[in-house]
């Protein structure tokens, strides 16, 4: 497709298709600031402007700086600039998308957000659509406390995209450990001579500085076991977003448990959360079902018994508690669960309730096995989790 339809530059047409994409960007979650859309309009205007994969790369090249934002890109430029009275849309951030149009062409989540059109009012008086939350605008005050403090399950569409998208930045500090291999540094103990030969090479031949050899320090691996029963449903979503992003770099290994075992590691070496979330979906074959949590640890134990590092392991149990199996099976596997790991540490959503207590079979027998429990069922909740986990390390 040539440019000619699109407009030139001279016109101001080609420039507010730039803006209008720029914002379209910033609301999948891009970052892209007024100073990028400045760069791309730069950009054109570097180039020859001979057909539309010549402005492809050319944007592409300033407003794109994290690998799992490519595709998104792709997918938002393809959906603007195949119509050419797609800028005054995008000035309004709308982009309407005919039923053939969604059937034929299949988008990430993130693209579709950004390219839905909240329904309009009917009637002669209608007023102009409320404004929802978006990504490229500041919320209020009391907008972002609302949400901070809002459980999942009550959140609407677009409020769990935008939690969703909040909770991946949210930081989880994996408590260190020290391992077997020995680095320079200071402390007692024997002398690291290698490092004292190469820093003694640095002063002439003296020896000024001695350092010794000490542990290196890692993050404790991690193993997430995460329920995916009917009542977890959006927990067990928000929570394989949070992880996702909070364990990245770290040794991790995770499971999904309903009424059997999923290994979902695979899916978490995706890059996009959108793609993790994906593939997860699709090796799931018991989403929403019931919860056998017994059954699901004996294979953990018999299958994928070095998912347990040694009693080095930091244990992360996503559940509600409410299990439907043999319960003098699951205080059999809990027990063995609790004496392979450092810490078993049970996030349980069902703590949004005041005076909630784990009365149930399965409950009572994880809050006995777990070292802590903690709650997970807002962003604040998730906030304080790292905390909570710090606390729990020192206090053992």
């Amino acid at each position: 497709m040539a440019l000619s339809a699109l407009g030139d530059a001279r016109s101001g047409k080609l420039a507010e298709n730039i803006v209008g994409f720029g914002r379209l960007l910033r609301r999948a979650g891009l970052p892209v600031d007024s100073a990028r859309i400045a760069l791309g309009l730069r950009a054109t205007q570097a180039i020859a402007l001979e057909n539309r994969n010549d402005l492809r790369w050319a944007l592409e090249s300033v407003l794109v700086s994290r690998e799992q934002d490519r595709i998104v890109f792709h997918e938002l430029f393809e959906a603007m600039f195949r119509n050419p009275e797609i800028a005054k849309q995008l000035m309004a951030q709308l982009l309407p998308v005919s039923k053939a149009q969604q059937n034929s062409v299949r988008r990430r989540p993130r693209s579709q957000e950004a390219l839905s059109q909240p329904p309009a009012a009917s009637g002669p008086d209608r007023s102009p659509p409320k404004e929802e939350h978006r990504l490229d605008a500041a919320m209020s005050m009391s907008d972002s406390q609302r949400l901070r403090n809002a459980d999942f399950e009550m959140l609407s569409a677009s409020e769990f995209r935008l939690v969703q998208q909040l909770a991946t930045q949210i930081p989880l500090p994996v408590p260190l450990w020290p391992s077997r291999r020995r680095v320079a540094g200071t402390g007692a103990g024997a002398l690291h001579w290698a490092a004292c030969m190469r820093r003694a090479a640095r002063t002439g031949g003296e020896m000024i500085d001695l350092p010794a050899r000490i542990p290196r320090l890692r993050p404790l691996p991690v193993l997430i076991l995460v329920d995916i029963s009917g009542s977890m449903e959006r927990y067990a979503r928000m929570l394989l977003a949070f992880l996702h992003a909070a364990t990245r770099g770290i040794s991790r290994r995770v499971f999904a448990f309903g009424s059997q075992l999923t290994d979902l590691t695979p899916a978490f070496r995706c890059a996009d959360p959108d793609d993790m979330i994906v593939q997860a979906a699709q090796a799931i074959p018991d989403f929403a079902g019931g919860t056998r949590m017994a059954d699901s640890l004996r294979t953990l134990r018999t299958e994928h018994r070095r998912a347990v590092i040694g009693r080095r392991t930091l244990v992360l149990v996503i559940s509600d508690g409410l299990d439907t199996g043999d319960l003098s099976a699951l205080e059999t596997e809990l027990s063995w669960l609790h004496r392979q790991s450092h810490r078993m540490v049970w996030l349980n959503p069902l703590l949004r309730f005041d005076g909630y207590a784990p009365l149930a079979g399965g409950a009572s027998l994880l809050a006995r096995q777990s070292h802590a429990m903690l709650a997970v069922h807002n962003l604040s909740r998730l906030e304080e989790l790292a905390d909570g986990l710090q606390r729990l390390l020192k206090r053992g």
